[in-house]
């Protein structure tokens, strides 16, 4: 009964924003014409609005919930209209908070004990306050200055409300809508669904702020807060007090001294190096969470503070592969490579003409080449391509989108403290130096001797797995058993797999020798306590192994 009276509740608002031109020809269509009369029709103002800003102003009346889907629906930029996403983008995370005295009693029954036994002052009148929680000033016994996130009492049981009616709205659009395969809306429902339960958790907030200020300990660049542990929970979070002027504040930077074409040069720098260098990404980097520090002694090399770690981003090493690559082609005007990267990633299934590929990419970019590089987005180059790539079944994981998202606000801002910031010409020398960084002798020689110990505990099965198999490949006994749904995988190239296949048994055998070699200690001259023969062998079985794993370039 409470489900049916909520969508009633929807009708009623999708009728009175007039986004029923949305649902042309559902089912669902039909019926809200029919309870048209008897909902109040939409002011002038309200009908002369664009779709987007009719959707945006609809969400904001159906509550907080709505709002948050509406801003994660915002960054599924390939799924749905730029205009549409553009005015989602725009949803303020504003409500009004709850009572301080019930973030109280939610602080002491959490953190089991007294409010005044936790801490030595406790403001319960919000410093802001969202729909998911709201955020109170504390002191701690010792003095220091923090501020306690508390989530909003009941909200898990009015998400998953909210969502089981979100999931029947999916399954209705994807029997009905004609272009339900490319929109894929109980896909999208599920992302929000685990974006939520993400944020729904404030001691796995509290771990990527730990990450993230791990991973920028005594950086000149940014600044993550410290989380006290003792003092948080999965509902309650305790994290240090940070001060900055919003990064979008441009009157407050210019009265600080900052200089702001340093500052948008150097978060273009941050951005890339959190991608690349540390696949850890802060996913929610609009001028609200990116604040710059105000002290005075920072005027001239500014750094960036971050707060609100709730959705942060990471990519699997051969998407992150792949899209470094990408960018780099883009940056070399290099089409033939986007398009070859796209099908090697397995974005593209495998028969794509690449030639085809390559011209419908060229046609995206080179109308960007003619504006000076200032101007130039590279997360609407990026955006653009993989839009023009859904016409050859492209494929893509969330987080490359929850990626492009990222970079499209880190470009906003960084354009807002400095219009004429050439991201390409920061970008790419970061981007160079991660990547030969990345892929240097150096970087593989510690990957070998991190996996020594498995390597040698492994050493003695090897040449009966290599006997085995070889034996199989002789009598034309080889089984294959195909776990991948992707046929594509089915049209590699059988020389390609031929080679890799003779690197890789290459390869293991020399792992093998400089395993026993450094097993048995063998005589000779060594280099950190380690034989030079082993160091050798393993080396060269290290590089053949990479060659067969690596993607072919």
């Amino acid at each position: 009964m409470r489900t049916a009276l909520r969508a009633a509740r929807i009708g009623r608002i999708v009728l009175r924003y007039r986004l029923d031109d949305l649902l042309d020809g559902m089912p669902a269509e039909r019926w809200l014409r029919l309870a048209k009369p008897f909902v109040p029709r939409a002011s002038a103002d309200i009908a002369a609005q664009p779709r987007g800003a009719r959707l945006r102003l609809a969400l904001q009346a159906l509550g907080p919930i709505f709002v948050k889907f509406g801003q994660i629906l915002s960054t599924r930029r390939d799924l749905i209209p730029l205009d549409i996403a553009d005015e989602l983008a725009l949803l303020k995370d504003r409500v009004a908070p709850f009572d301080g005295a019930v973030a109280r009693r939610i602080v002491e029954t959490a953190l089991q004990q007294p409010i005044d036994v936790a801490f030595a002052e406790f403001d319960t009148v919000p410093l802001a306050s969202a729909s998911i929680a709201q955020v109170h000033a504390a002191t701690l016994p010792d003095g220091r200055q923090v501020v306690v996130k508390v989530l909003r009492p009941g909200i898990e049981k009015q998400i998953a409300a909210d969502i089981t009616l979100l999931k029947s709205a999916a399954r209705l659009v994807e029997h009905a809508h004609p272009r339900a395969d490319r929109i894929r809306p109980r896909a999208v429902v599920e992302e929000i669904e685990t974006t939520l339960a993400a944020e729904l958790d404030l001691e796995r907030e509290g771990a990527n702020a730990s990450v993230m200020r791990r991973n920028w300990k005594d950086s000149p660049d940014l600044y993550a807060p410290e989380i006290f542990w003792t003092h948080t929970t999965e509902n309650v979070l305790t994290m240090e007090r940070v001060h900055g002027i919003p990064s979008d504040d441009i009157a407050a930077l210019d009265a600080a001294g900052i200089d702001r074409k340093a500052l948008a040069a150097k978060g273009v720098r941050v951005f890339y190096t959190q991608v690349f260098r540390d696949n850890f990404f802060h996913a929610d980097a609009h001028a609200g969470n990116i604040w710059v520090d105000i002290d005075p002694a920072r005027a001239a090399d500014p750094r960036f503070v971050v707060i609100d770690f709730g959705i942060v981003g990471q990519l699997s090493q051969e998407d992150q592969y792949y899209l470094a690559e990408n960018f780099m082609a883009i940056f070399n005007k290099d089409y033939r490579r986007i398009a070859e990267l796209h099908v090697e990633a397995g974005w593209i299934p495998a028969g794509v003409r690449i030639d085809d590929l390559e011209a419908a990419t060229r046609a995206v970019c080179e109308p960007y080449f003619t504006r000076p590089l200032s101007e130039i987005s590279l997360a609407e180059v990026l955006l653009k391509l993989f839009r023009t790539a859904q016409r050859y079944q492209l494929t893509l994981q969330p987080q490359l989108i929850l990626l492009q998202k990222t970079l499209l606000n880190i470009e906003g801002v960084g354009r807002q403290l400095d219009p004429q910031l050439d991201i390409w010409a920061v970008a790419k020398p970061v981007l160079q130096k991660i990547l030969t960084e990345r892929y240097s002798a150096r970087r593989l020689l510690q990957d070998f001797r991190k996996r020594l110990p498995e390597i040698m505990t492994h050493a003695p099965d090897t040449p009966r797995l290599v006997y085995a198999w070889l034996n199989q490949q002789v009598k034309g006994h080889h089984e294959m058993t195909i776990r991948s749904t992707e046929l594509s995988e089915l049209n590699r190239s059988i020389r390609a797999l031929q080679r890799r296949t003779i690197a890789a048994i290459l390869g293991s055998g020399l792992l093998l020798a400089a395993a026993v070699l450094y097993g048995l200690k063998a005589g000779g001259p060594a280099l950190f306590t380690v034989p030079l023969w082993s160091w050798i062998s393993g080396l060269a079985g290290m590089l053949s192994v990479a060659a067969a794993a690596l993607p072919r370039k």
